[in-house]
């Protein structure tokens, strides 16, 4: 079994789409660590803010095959692929780390993320991983959220 953290956002009808996709994943993948979720802006794009969090869970898929999972559940949830990359998003959920993993350029599976620069990725991991350790900068979650200069992305608690 591997352990991976995933991240999720919406910022289509968010609270419907990320309870609904955490209760599949429960289903799937049994007991998950779920952060408290965050507004932000979106990143990349105009677009109507976003609300993130994390999940930590076991899985005895690959990370492609877990992918693939996740592309499905996304696509389940009305996620449209028909349009730019940056664009309004009713579920967004991606591998952030799997195990101590480095795997970089390979397709658009990237472990770790590269997101996890980003506030409404790190802090939903820090919040549920803290001693948790990247695989590149051999830092903490803790310690990298600590470092984070947190006026340059805001986040706002986001109750579900």
């Amino acid at each position: 079994m591997a352990r991976v953290y995933l991240s999720l956002g919406s910022n289509l009808e968010p609270k419907r789409y990320l309870n609904d996709a955490l209760d599949e994943l429960r289903v799937r993948f049994g007991e998950l660590a779920v952060s408290p979720a965050y507004r932000s802006k979106s990143v990349g794009f105009d677009g109507a803010d976003f609300v993130n969090l994390a999940v930590g869970m076991d899985t005895d898929l690959s990370p492609e095959a877990l992918n693939d999972w996740l592309h499905a559940l996304e696509d389940r949830h009305d996620r449209r692929r028909d349009v730019p990359r940056f664009s309004d998003r009713t579920l967004d959920v991606d591998i952030v780390l799997y195990d101590d993993l480095v795997r970089q350029g390979e397709g658009h599976l990237d472990i770790p993320r590269k997101e996890l620069r980003h506030a409404f990725v790190l802090k939903p991991i820090a919040d549920i991983a803290p001693t948790l350790v990247h695989p590149l900068s051999g830092l903490t979650m803790a310690a990298l959220w600590a470092a984070f200069p947190l006026e340059s992305e805001p986040l706002a608690p986001e109750p579900l």
